[in-house]
């Protein structure tokens, strides 16, 4: 590939053209908001100049709602020569698409399962999809020309290309993606008008579940718009399970003993079906789930501190699988949670305290 446009240059298209013109790739950026375009371009992300001839191909990253008639809009004009687009949600943008009656055969629906709480090009990153999951969903009239040169599109981006049907790929997102995003404004959505002391006691905990719901509203509006059925129906079945666990709870309180013991078994049952689920999620670079075990250090809030703690932790031969800060309230400390193997944890928590870090038990 050594050519490519990129209309649309929100988070996921910026990212997109800063990863190919990383690896030489010349991009042409388009967007409705010239503004836009001019700072993706200012980031070194391409150039707003059109090009002079048809590039190689077409990213359209623009709402759902819009991947039709931008892409009926980029045939039209002979803007490449193949397309693709890289919206969350593929069935319905694929069934416009044939209705106004585009060239299917050099378009294939795609989606990079990658983003960040922040949106538009400020927020774009080259690496943004290094490593992550990106699904293809070519159909019988997908031509091989088009099929390779998306599939190039994901190398260059440092992807890992998934094959799916746009229904299959829509219900999968709805269930770990779309879903997840409600669940987690709603929890959000609690701390609205709470308790000014009560919200100062947020731990890791509540900041974890609540992360994603920093999320742009009008952004996931567009994304939902699109695939709200299949996500009413995870939610209905969320509800479902909602409405079980607050009998549980009530049943808790109760006077009569079997009561309480169902109330428990109800809850416990939730719990555990939750172990289940979660321990599916795959681990690392995909491989099947591993548990760590964590090694908790208190750390000043110096500059440098952090880099020094894994430093020393890099001396003593042990590797880091994930990291957790959790700063304390009205202190200038926080905590830093390691996971590491289980074998590790002994040697670590001996090897820290030697050189004089605090490790809490």
């Amino acid at each position: 590939m050594r050519t490519a446009a990129v209309v649309g240059t929100g988070l996921i298209g910026t990212s997109a053209a800063l990863a190919l013109t990383g690896r030489g790739v010349s991009v042409h950026l388009e967007d409705a908001d010239p503004d836009a375009a001019r700072t993706a371009a200012s980031l070194g992300a391409g150039t707003t100049e059109p090009p002079e001839a048809a590039v190689d191909l077409a990213i359209i990253a623009v709402p759902p709602a819009l991947v039709g008639k931008v892409l009926a809009d980029c045939q039209r004009r002979g803007l490449a020569r193949w397309y693709t687009d890289v919206a969350s949600v593929k069935a319905g943008p694929r069934a416009e698409i044939v209705a106004l009656g585009c060239d299917t055969s050099r378009y294939l629906g795609s989606h990079p399962m990658a983003g960040r709480e922040t949106s538009g090009p400020l927020a774009a990153r080259a690496d943004l999809f290094e490593g992550r999951p990106w699904v293809l969903t070519p159909t019988e009239d997908t031509d091989t020309g088009t099929l390779n040169a998306v599939l190039e599109l994901v190398t260059l981006c440092g992807a890992m290309p998934i094959v799916m049907d746009a229904a299959a790929h829509d219900r999968a997102v709805a269930l770990v993606s779309h879903a997840p995003q409600l669940v987690s404004s709603l929890v959000a959505a609690r701390l609205e008008h709470a308790d000014e002391t009560a919200v100062r006691l947020s731990g890791q905990g509540v900041r974890d579940v609540t992360r994603i719901a920093a999320s742009n509203p009008a952004m996931w509006v567009d994304i939902l718009s699109a695939n709200a059925g299949m996500v009413a129906d995870i939610l209905e079945e969320v509800a479902a399970d909602l409405g079980e666990t607050v009998t549980a709870l009530r049943a808790l309180q109760a006077s009569d003993e079997g009561e309480r013991q169902a109330g428990a078994g109800g809850i416990e049952a939730v719990m555990r079906r939750g172990n289940t689920g979660q321990a599916r999620i795959p681990g690392k670079h995909g491989a099947p789930p591993t548990r760590y075990e964590s090694v908790t250090v208190v750390l000043g809030d110096q500059p440098g501190e952090l880099g020094r703690l894994f430093g020393e932790v890099g001396l003593l031969g042990v590797n880091i699988e994930d990291v957790t800060i959790e700063h304390s309230t009205g202190q200038q400390v926080g905590h830093v949670q390691l996971a590491v193997a289980a074998s590790a944890v002994k040697p670590l928590t001996t090897g820290l305290r030697e050189r004089g870090w605090s490790v809490r038990d």
